[in-house]
């Protein structure tokens, strides 16, 4: 008899973790929800959020979502994203939302200063707090933590959190295209942090439900602008740095690179991952310059971990091959500092597997 790995991941999530108070207020109907994810939310952030407010929704409660920013328009086709509160547009009225919630969902983010936007605001108010996410080191700020970092996104971890309440009829199609975009997102379309059977069999779960995953593919990555893909060439060509001698390349972007294509939010998406394709490359950056930082994202293959990095020298974290921080010094020296730091990390980036 085939064994169905979700299945088992739906009893471990709940015999882990202490979800009968959540039930309990999600069995009272009318309940105002709120549900909020990272700055810059990514497909498994807005995968996650909508999922859960489509879900939430019918199942008689009063669900928002609230993002710190406006997230890219590649993920604006997704069911529920139009309903989308954004904090930097209209602050007054989503710190109401928060205020007057009764349950707060946070998915996608393992520590406050991921929304720092708005975190004062939210965190006094007197809601039942639940934390999603499968980063590693999930803080302490929630009533309960559903955490898995063997997991390949949380998207995954909110459909066995879904698939535990027991209405398996509001996972309909909808709910299903936010799950699937968020790990498909996640895992570079499956190239990576993909090799647990559980994940399969949760997309084929998602098949089942009727879903069409070649249209989502579509409507994600072959959505982009002719200014968008200029912006990748200018960076390949102009702006990429390989160093062999390390096994690593980096890309960057300056405000002048962005304003003279015309960069829009979610127009760097996957530039990061562009350099790995390189014969012998197992280290790649990004980095990126912000108005007050320089943001910087990390990715790897193999047994290279990335994260560690991010934590120990740019105020970040996240995942063994893929990780990201900020910078507040300069573009220039950021890269300076990054470059500097690989003779450090030279037998490790020679040893990789």
């Amino acid at each position: 008899m085939t064994i169905n790995q979700h299945e088992i991941g739906i009893l471990k999530l709940s015999n882990n973790f202490s979800t009968q108070k959540i039930r309990e207020l999600l069995s009272q109907k009318h309940q105002n929800i709120v549900i909020v994810s990272h700055r810059n939310p990514d497909g498994d952030a807005m995968g996650s959020s909508l999922a859960l407010y489509q879900f939430l929704k019918s199942m008689g409660h009063f669900p928002k979502v609230v993002v710190p920013n406006f997230f890219a328009g590649f993920l604006r086709w997704m069911p529920g994203s139009s309903d989308v509160m954004v904090y930097d547009w209209i602050p007054d009225k989503c710190n109401e939302v928060f205020k007057n919630s009764s349950i707060l969902f946070a998915v996608d983010f393992n520590d406050l200063s991921r929304i720092r936007e708005f975190h004062e605001h939210l965190m006094p108010v007197d809601s039942y707090k639940v934390l999603i996410d499968h980063h590693p080191s999930p803080g302490d700020f929630a009533d309960l933590t559903i955490s898995d970092t063997g997991v390949s996104s949380t998207c995954e971890l909110v459909y066995l959190f879904l698939k535990s309440l027991g209405h398996d009829e509001l996972i309909y199609k909808e709910v299903a295209e936010c799950i699937y975009t968020g790990i498909m997102t996640d895992t570079g379309c499956f190239s990576f942090n993909s090799s647990n059977r559980q994940t399969f069999d949760v997309v084929a779960d998602l098949l089942d439900i009727g879903i069409d995953k070649d249209s989502i593919y579509d409507r994600v990555y072959d959505n982009y602008s002719y200014d968008r893909m200029k912006l990748l060439g200018h960076c390949l060509q102009e702006k990429m740095v390989y160093l062999p001698e390390y096994k690593t390349a980096f890309l960057s972007l300056s405000s002048e690179d962005m304003k003279k294509y015309n960069f829009k939010v979610g127009d760097s998406e996957g530039f990061v991952n562009v350099p790995l394709s390189i014969k012998g490359v197992i280290f790649s950056a990004l980095f990126t310059e912000k108005e007050d930082v320089v943001k910087v994202s990390l990715r790897s293959k193999g047994n290279f971990a990335v994260n560690n990095i991010a934590s120990k020298y740019f105020n970040g974290g996240g995942h063994i091959n893929a990780s990201g921080g900020e910078s507040t010094a300069s573009l220039e020296k950021t890269i300076k500092t990054f470059i500097e730091l690989l003779p450090i990390y030279k037998t490790a980036l020679e040893n990789a597997e």
